[in-house]
Order: structure tokens, then sequence, then C-alpha cells
């Protein structure tokens, strides 16, 4: 198998949809020989934040000195970024391999009269594969949706669960409630292993604190309201937190606090584990920790910046950051969403900030919302909108409509943001 069949082979298996359940990621594992029990694993779940949190915990393990294996989704540039050891994707030669292995395991398993994997199945179990592979010391695996019923929660002694924000989404899947949501979240925790909860508000709190009480997790609690002497950027940010004094991190948005707070209590948590994690490590692994298409810039005069605000609560605090950050700033947004999400709660809650705004239909996902579906959602509060019928040309479109004082703001569906990062670069 080349690198192109296997990226067709697991494209293919899209057509076997979203079964939450980890009965099949049980056999599919089995079949490779159980590789998640042959790693230590740092299990992460939340609505928001996650993936952020993994980006800061993986580069201090990183700067630690420990060979570091990370799985997150969705992609941004290509399908095998979602795989990495020490921030390096998954080799050409291995992706080709565990397609190969993974292809065999799930044709025995379908001989048996029993369910084929999906394809979030398959790439969990190539990421535990490819870690075993790899002899990692460590991987950090973000669970891709909830916790309970995810793939990654084949992981059944994790060296530490940690748990970031919690808010409204995959309600068709999780439940139409915060506390069920916050339940299924909660389901990474394991009797008796140690969990970092980041502090909310409300009824998420409650239940994942209940969990943890039930299991005997010993819990350590990371509360941003201890972060001191906190000083924003859009290129670096520095807080005190913990003992430590002006820890830095370049990754911009006031919510990032939050998230280098979590991941400094989490590392934190894992000395207590026995693992050896300096000052210095952990000041480089924040400092130097990358996450594209968070808030991020990606070009300047105009300012051009890229978010992957898709649901209520991302949707929320991109607003506060855009009051933040560019308070009487003239802002043309382009936006892009996913059918399935609550889009129109995204519109409201950043629409009065833009003076204009492009809408595009994110490329070659099935689950797309149209750019003209979302430009006459759009257009019931905001007159100024036009739907774009290109990525290129909402970027086209864009610069012509800023001057070189004003702001860019791509947001939405992370599925189309690393497509658009490609073609504001070559601009």
């Amino acid at each position: 198998m080349n690198d192109r069949e296997a990226l067709e082979y697991f494209a293919s298996l899209r057509q076997y949809g979203i079964q939450p359940g980890l009965d099949s990621i049980r056999r599919l594992c089995r079949e490779l020989g159980d590789p998640q029990r042959q790693v230590a694993c740092i299990h992460i779940a939340g609505t928001n934040g996650k993936g952020s949190t993994l980006a800061y915990l993986s580069s201090i393990l990183r700067e630690a000195g420990y060979r570091v294996g990370r799985f997150f989704s969705p992609a941004i540039f290509e399908e095998r970024e979602t795989i990495q050891v020490n921030l390096r994707p998954i080799t050409r030669k291995a992706y080709c391999e565990g397609a190969e292995a993974i292809r065999a395991a799930c044709g025995r398993i379908v001989e048996r009269g029993e369910a084929h994997p999906t394809a979030f199945e398959a790439q969990a179990a190539l990421a535990f594969w490819y870690f075993r592979e790899k002899k990692c010391d460590v991987a950090v695996v973000e669970a891709g949706m909830g916790g309970r019923e995810d793939a990654t929660n084949v992981i059944e002694d994790p060296l530490l669960c940690v748990i970031a924000s919690i808010s409204m989404d995959h309600m068709q899947f999780l439940g139409p409630t915060l506390s069920q949501i916050a339940w299924h979240k909660a389901g990474i925790l394991k009797s008796g292993r140690p969990a970092v909860l980041l502090a909310q508000e409300g009824e998420a709190m409650d239940v994942v604190e209940g969990e943890a009480g039930r299991l005997g997790c010993p819990v350590c609690m990371a509360d941003p309201d201890e972060a001191q002497q906190v000083r924003y950027g859009l290129e670096k940010q520095t807080f005190d937190y913990g003992g430590y004094e002006k820890l830095e991190v370049t990754l911009a948005g006031k919510v990032q606090i939050d998230n280098a707070v979590l991941a400094a209590r989490a590392a934190l948590a894992l000395r207590k584990e026995g693992l050896r994690i300096t000052e210095r490590a952990l000041r480089e692994g924040l400092r130097t920790a990358k996450w594209p298409g968070r808030f991020t810039v990606i070009a300047k005069k105009p300012l051009f910046v890229v978010d992957g605000a898709h649901n209520e609560d991302a949707a929320r605090k991109l607003a506060q950051s855009i009051k933040f950050y560019f308070t009487n700033k003239r802002i043309i947004y382009i936006m892009g969403v996913l059918k399935d999400k609550e889009y129109e709660k995204v519109v409201e809650l950043t629409h009065a900030f833009a003076d204009q705004i492009l809408t595009v239909t994110p490329p070659d996902n099935p689950r797309a919302l149209g750019a003209y579906e979302l430009a006459a959602c759009v257009a019931k509060s905001h007159p100024a909108v036009t739907a774009a019928d290109s990525l290129e040309e909402a970027v086209e479109m864009s610069y012509l409509l800023a001057g070189k004082d004003d702001v860019i703001l791509a947001f939405g569906s992370l599925s189309y943001l690393g497509r658009l990062m490609k073609i504001v670069e070559k601009k």
C-alpha cells in the first residue's frame, strides 16, 4: 500500500459513520496486540481548549526530555498530522504499514461477523500502534467526542486524566443538557487514577467532581483565577501561577491563559507521578507550544487572524477576544461552518463586531453548510454579507475590503482553515 492508497483507505472508512461505544475499538486494538496498554497515556477531554492544553502539555514533556506521542483531531493541513511523535507527523512509511495492519485486522473482525470499525476508531488504533512502534515514553491523547464512549477511552490505566472547559456541543450524540455532556466527558476518569480538572461554574463541575469522588480519583483543580499579573498580547502573553513568575505563552486569545494554567497544573501533577519536569521544561514548554488555527495571526497589514470557533462557547470566547484585542478596529469576517453545529448561535454572538461578512463553504466536507445558506442566516441580523464561491475568492475579497490598519478574521470550522491559511501564505 502506498501513501495515496493509505489515504484513500482511511477515507473509505467514513462510510461506517460515527458509532459511539468501546466494543469495536477494543476488538480492533486486540487484533493489533493492545498497543494502548504498552504506552503511558495522558487522556484529555473537554468541549473547548483540550487541543491547546494538549499542545502545551506535550511541549512541556518534550522539553523535559521525553519521547512524546500525541493524537488529536481534526487535521488542519493534512491527515497524517493528527498522529505525531515529538511534533513530527507519523512517517509516510509507517502510515502505509499501519494502514495495512489495520485493514488486515478489520478483515478478520468482519469475517467473524462483527461490525467494521469506524474511521475514527481506525485512526485512534493507528495512533496507539505508532506510539508503541516508536517506543514513546508517554502519549498525550485528545478525546474526539465526549469521552465515555469515545474510541480513545480504550485507555484503561491512564497516567493522568485532564478535563478542560465543558459546554454545549455534539448534543445529538451526548445529550441535550450540560449535565449529560459533562457525564460523557467525565467518562475518561478511571478508578484511583489522578485527575486535573479545569475549574468551571455550574452543573458541569458538579457532575465531574461527583464522578471523580465516586471513582476515588485524586483531584487537582486548575483555577484560572489563581493566575496573577496577567499581561495579554497577540504575540506573547505572560502570567504568574503556581509559584512561578512570568510564565509565557505565544498563543493569542484571552482563553489561552485558562488552557496554559490547566497544562501547568497537569505538569505539576505529573511530577507526583514520578516524571522529571523541571522549571526550565515547564517554562520552555509553555513558551514554545504551537497550535495553529486558534486565534492565530497569519499575516499583518492588514492583520489576518484565524480561529476555530465553531460552537456557542467558543464563539462567546472569540467575542471576548475581539472586544479585548480589536476595540475600535474595522473587522472583515470570513465565516465557514458545518451544518450540524449551532451556527445560528455563532452568528448571534459574533456578528455585531463585523463591518463586512463573507461566507464560504468548507470544501470537501459532506457536513459543510453552503455559503449561500450561511449568508441567508447572517443576513437576518447583519446586512453587509456576501457569499463567496471559493476560499480563494473570499481571501481576495477580504484583502480588497480591508485597509492596512483593519483586521480580517476567518473563523468557524477548523476543516477549512488549513487550506485558507495556505492561500493567504501564497499571497
